[in-house]
């Protein structure tokens, strides 16, 4: 038996502020700081509040839900480890609660995804250490069993 090819994309360095957010991805769910004095939920992670600048905040789960605010088609690989992908998304999610974050729509062609599109998060994992958010499209709930998808 031959051991699987290695990861060649680049990975996350592990720390101890980003840690709780690369175990709750392997756990299969979304989870985000929330600042203890003011609420506010930041990504990407950080060791104080954008807002308010308190160093205090805790880990909250997330539905895992939003919507495609912005995307992007790549066509050249600009790192070697993506070379297979090409043409592969790159998308920012708005996510229900609030913040916005880059991943990638996967399940459907590039041509497919589109702004506005309802997404839902699933977890890629990649190595026994790492497993990466990206996202599905979601079922449109006024029309069940069907993406939604403009186009």
């Amino acid at each position: 038996m031959t051991d699987p090819t290695p990861y060649a994309k680049p990975l996350p360095t592990l720390t101890d502020e980003n840690q709780p957010f690369w175990e709750a991805c392997r756990e299969g769910r979304l989870s985000l700081q929330k600042c203890s004095a003011c609420g506010h939920l930041r990504y990407p992670i950080a060791i104080c509040c954008p807002r308010c600048l308190s160093g205090e905040a805790e880990w909250t789960t997330l539905s895992g839900r939003g919507t495609v605010f912005s995307v992007v088609v790549f066509h050249r690989a600009y790192h070697p480890g993506f070379k297979d992908d090409v043409p592969y998304n790159v998308a920012m999610i708005q996510l229900d609660e609030g913040p916005r974050m880059y991943s990638n729509v996967v399940g459907v062609p590039n041509d497919r995804v589109r702004i506005g599109d309802a997404v839902e998060a699933v977890f890629d994992a990649v190595t026994p250490e790492i497993t990466i958010p990206r996202f599905r499209l979601r079922a449109d709930p006024r029309q069940p069993g069907e993406s939604h998808v403009q186009g």
